[in-house]
C-alpha cells in the first residue's frame, strides 16, 4: 500500500463531502478509541484500584463503541468499497487490506467481550491487551484510509460517483 501513498496524497480539506463524512466519522471514533485505550493501559499497568469495576467499565465502553464502529466499517464496506472495487477490483490491494483490518478489529473487540462475559481481575492485563491491541490496528487502519484509500477514491471516483456517495454517506 505505501506505493500508493505518494500518488494518491491529499488534503483532508479537499476530500468530496461523502470521504469528509467518513473522515468525521474517524475523528469521532479516534476520541472514543482514545479513551478506552487510555483506561486499558491503566488497567494493563495495575494502576486501578477496582481492577473488576475498571473491566466492567471498559467493556461497557468497548460495547458502545463496537457498535459505531460496525455502523462506520459497514458504510465503508457497502459504499465506498463497493465504488472503489470497480476501478482497483477487491481481492488483492488496498481494499483486500482494509477489509481484512475491518474484520480483525471486529475479531480482537469480540473476544475481548467474550471473555469479559465473566470478569476474572486475574486475567486484567491479558484481557486489556486485546483493547490496547485494537487500538492499535484502529490507529494504523484509519491513517491508511484517510492517506491513500480516501485520495485515491477522490482521485478516481467520477463526479456523479462522488455525489452518490454524498447521498449514501451525509
Amino acid at each position: 500500500m505505501e506505493c500508493f501513498s505518494h500518488t494518491f496524497k491529499n488534503e483532508h480539506g479537499s476530500f468530496c463531502p461523502g470521504l469528509q463524512q467518513l473522515l468525521h466519522e474517524h475523528q469521532q471514533l479516534n476520541q472514543r478509541k482514545l479513551s478506552l485505550f487510555e483506561l486499558a493501559q491503566h488497567i494493563a499497568n495495575g494502576e486501578v484500584e477496582d481492577v473488576a469495576e475498571a473491566l466492567h467499565y471498559l467493556r461497557g465502553d468497548v460495547i458502545i463503541f463496537s457498535e459505531e464502529l460496525e455502523h462506520h466499517s459497514s458504510r465503508e464496506e457497502d459504499v465506498l468499497f463497493t465504488k472503489l472495487e470497480e476501478y482497483i477490483g477487491k481481492d488483492h490491494g488496498p481494499i483486500a487490506v482494509m477489509e481484512y483490518e475491518h474484520d480483525l478489529a471486529k475479531e480482537k473487540i469480540a473476544t475481548f467481550l467474550a471473555e469479559t462475559a465473566v470478569i476474572h481481575s486475574a486475567e486484567a492485563e491479558k484481557l486489556a491487551s486485546y483493547v490496547i491491541d485494537t487500538y492499535q490496528l484502529l490507529t494504523e487502519h484509519f491513517f491508511k484510509e484517510e492517506n491513500v484509500l480516501f485520495p485515491m477514491a477522490e482521485q478516481l471516483l467520477s463526479a456523479s460517483e462522488k455525489e452518490e456517495l454524498e447521498k449514501r454517506l451525509v
